[in-house]
């Protein structure tokens, strides 16, 4: 997926679009569906590029908000205030040791992730 993001930085929010506009940088993603529940989707998504609320902004974009996002137009908030977007995996070359360095955290204690645990 290939937007293109403007930062707001008085309401600390960015907004994508299909074509370049003034002061905004390509941003890529790509994802794959895992799963769906009978009104979610899980989604695995790899960054290309790493713009400001990326994630929050594309999916967005495309009439997709994650689920508790109230900033990006989700109707209304988690019980505990956050948004339904967990960073589940990460995999990087350590900067002095030059080694593959693979961390994965544990999904959220929440009912909407045990959904999609199996």
């Amino acid at each position: 997926m290939i937007h293109y993001i403007a930062r707001n930085t008085k309401t600390k929010r960015s907004y994508a679009s299909i074509e370049e506009r003034p002061n905004s940088k390509k941003a890529i993603l790509h994802y794959r569906h895992i799963k769906s529940s009978d009104r979610y989707h899980l989604l695995e998504i790899d960054l290309e590029t790493g713009r400001h609320h990326q994630i929050r902004c594309q999916l967005a974009a495309v009439g997709n908000p994650i689920r508790g996002d109230l900033k990006y137009g989700y109707a209304r908030s988690n019980p505990n205030g956050g948004i339904s977007l967990h960073a589940r995996q990460i995999q990087f070359a350590h900067p002095v040791k030059d080694e593959q360095i693979n961390l994965i955290a544990p999904l959220p204690d929440d009912n909407l992730w045990k959904i999609f645990e199996s």
